[in-house]
This record gives C-alpha cells, structure tokens and sequence, in this order.
C-alpha cells in the first residue's frame, strides 16, 4: 500500500484526531467539521467493534507519521523484538525517525515539511550529507543544516523566530540549526494520541 499523499484534514476527520501540525487552516477546517467525511459523515463516528478500533488505531499511526503498510509492519517485527513493551517501543523507533527528530526540534512545521527536507539533502548527519526520511538516530548524533541551505527562506525564519519548541530529548541550537540527540525519548515524550497497545493486538492476531 502507497503512503497516503492526500487531504491530511480529511484522514483527521475520518479518525476524529488530529494528523497535523501546526497549520491554523487546516485545524480549523477539522474543527468546523468534526465528523466523518462522506455523504453520511454527519450521522456521527458509528461504534466500532474491537477489530475495528485496532484498525483504526494502526491506521492513524501510519497516517500520523506517514508510513507505508510495509514500512509501519516492520516497525511493530522490530518493536516485538525489543525488551520493552511492544507498543511503546513502536512509537519510540517512530520518534527516532530522521524526519521525526527534525520536526521534533521546531525545524519544520510539519513531519511532510521535515521528510522534504531530508529527501532534498539539506541535512547533514554526523557530517555526512543525507536524504533518508527514516533513518533510526542515535544518542550523540549531530543534525545539521547543511552551509549552502542555510539561506534559504524556509531555516532563516527558524533562526528567526522568537520561539521554537524542541522536545526536551534533543538539544536544538535553532541559530546555528543544529540538533543532537540527548537521549532516548521517555514514555512521556512519545505521540500521546495514539494507543499503541491497539496496534499490538492487531499484529498479534
């Protein structure tokens, strides 16, 4: 299954949570219209059944961080591998995504913006120049900025924003558009709308 590319407000709606980030339009299209999309969206969200509530919830997941089938399945095979528990080592890896840790840091405004950003090689990682959107980060790894991208329009407004949030497991320099990986995001730093047991149980079937 191809990663979705269309409306993200639409898949919110479908979910009845919030995909983005950070866009003042789109979260107020989702607030106009919080119901399902479709011809019988204002009926209200029908009740689920268990199989149904798991689905919805590995969906959201792969929507939310834009993943393929493929790539979120090999997620969970490694998260089962793991010492801990399974639903939260799926998130945490999610967190340790390239493209997540930039957007993490406050260096794009949305985890599309940050997969561009890494897909078009403006970054550079332990000082090699990189574009893979899903490359697992670790603690002591150093993301930077590349010199010839720092003019661009898009990281002088970083560097020039009163403030920018940055979770507080990376250690963000937004003057110098830079980032190193403190540590290991803690439970209570991972994507907290998502209920990972749910997609256990739907691989654990």
């Amino acid at each position: 299954m191809a990663r979705y590319t269309g409306p993200i407000v639409k898949k919110s709606r479908r979910y009845n949570a919030v995909l983005f980030s950070n866009g003042k339009s789109k979260e107020n299209a989702f607030k106009k219209r919080k119901y399902a999309p479709g011809q019988h969206g204002r009926g209200g969200f029908k009740t689920l059944s268990e199989y149904g509530k798991q689905l919805q919830e590995k969906q959201k997941a792969r929507f939310l961080f834009g993943l393929t089938e493929k790539q979120f399945k090999k997620y969970y095979t490694k998260a089962a591998k793991l010492k801990g528990i399974t639903g939260k080592e799926i998130l945490r890896l999610l967190e340790l995504r390239l493209d997540n840790v930039v957007f993490r840091a406050g260096l794009a405004a949305t985890r599309q913006q940050a997969r561009q950003i890494v897909n078009h090689g403006h970054l550079e990682l332990n000082g090699k120049r990189i574009d893979i959107p899903s490359i697992e980060v670790s603690v002591g790894d150093i993301i930077t900025v590349r010199t010839k991208s720092q003019k661009s329009i898009l990281f002088t407004e970083v560097k020039n924003a009163k403030k920018s949030d940055s979770a507080k497991w990376l250690d963000t320099d937004h003057g110098k558009l830079t980032i190193k990986v403190a540590s290991i995001p803690e439970d209570d730093d991972l994507e907290q709308i998502i209920e990972a047991q749910l997609i256990v149980e739907f691989y654990s079937k």
